[in-house]
């Protein structure tokens, strides 16, 4: 996943910390903008639009969750990392009931936090392609109507009926071709859990899929050990 470009809030009242962080992840390719305690956070989130939030708990003015709560309130779905010192459970709760993605107590691993964000970004990104709007893809020699669960080759009468997951679990490589389609992402997607019995049930679906598709030689689904499927077009791949 690309991190230039990636505009990051951060919250910190502690100057030289703050500093530190910022010119560390501006070193790894994020623009970061700096706000010394949590009013001038809100203000600096409001004009403009940031891909994660990093908000220190305690801060004079306004603390770290009164500023996830205000955040929320303007946008629901950017993601937001607590950094604090204190490694009280109710802290930790109270974090995530008011939204947060993630938290880490300081002092903590900067490679830890970049590994976090990079993390969190990547699962915003594959979540919105996953909830894009498209429901009709070309696929090599094959077209996909994802809305009427219509899989067709060259034009080919009738098509194939996919069933509701044959046809949800081709939408998702669809709309990943050529790219890497999580296995964690289809599993929570479509069968709404992550564990060995679903995950041996897509497999299954993806044998299905594969023999649907087999018409065309130019059309494969790629198994990537550990991560997920590729469904690779060739001739898009070698152009």
């Amino acid at each position: 996943m690309e991190t230039e470009n990636k505009k990051i809030l951060l919250v910190e009242d502690d100057p030289n910390f703050g500093t530190v962080l910022k010119d560390y992840l501006a070193m790894n390719d994020y623009n970061v903008t700096h706000a010394k305690n949590g009013m001038e956070g809100f203000e600096k989130f409001k004009k403009d639009d940031f891909d994660l939030c990093i908000l220190d708990v305690m801060m004079p003015y306004k603390d770290g969750f009164t500023l996830a709560k205000e955040i929320r309130e303007k946008n629901e779905d950017v993601p937001i990392i607590f950094l604090t010192a204190k490694a009280m459970k109710e802290d930790v709760l109270k974090g995530y009931k008011v939204g947060a993605d993630d938290y880490l107590n300081k002092p903590f691993d900067s490679e830890v936090l970049l590994m976090k964000i990079k993390a969190i970004i990547q699962r915003k990104a594959t979540d919105s392609i996953a909830d894009s709007k498209q429901f009709e893809f070309q696929v090599g020699n094959f077209h996909l109507n994802s809305k009427l669960r219509f899989l067709t080759y060259n034009n080919e009468k009738p098509p194939i009926k996919l069933s509701p997951k044959e046809n949800e679990l081709l939408r998702l490589l669809a709309l990943h071709k050529n790219d890497l389609m999580p296995r964690e992402l289809a599993l929570t997607k479509i069968w709404r859990d992550d564990n060995y019995f679903t995950s041996r049930s897509m497999d299954v679906y993806i044998a299905k899929l594969r023999k649907y598709l087999s018409k065309d030689d130019g059309v494969e689904i790629i198994n990537i050990h550990g991560e997920g499927f590729r469904l690779v077009v060739k001739d898009e791949v070698d152009n």
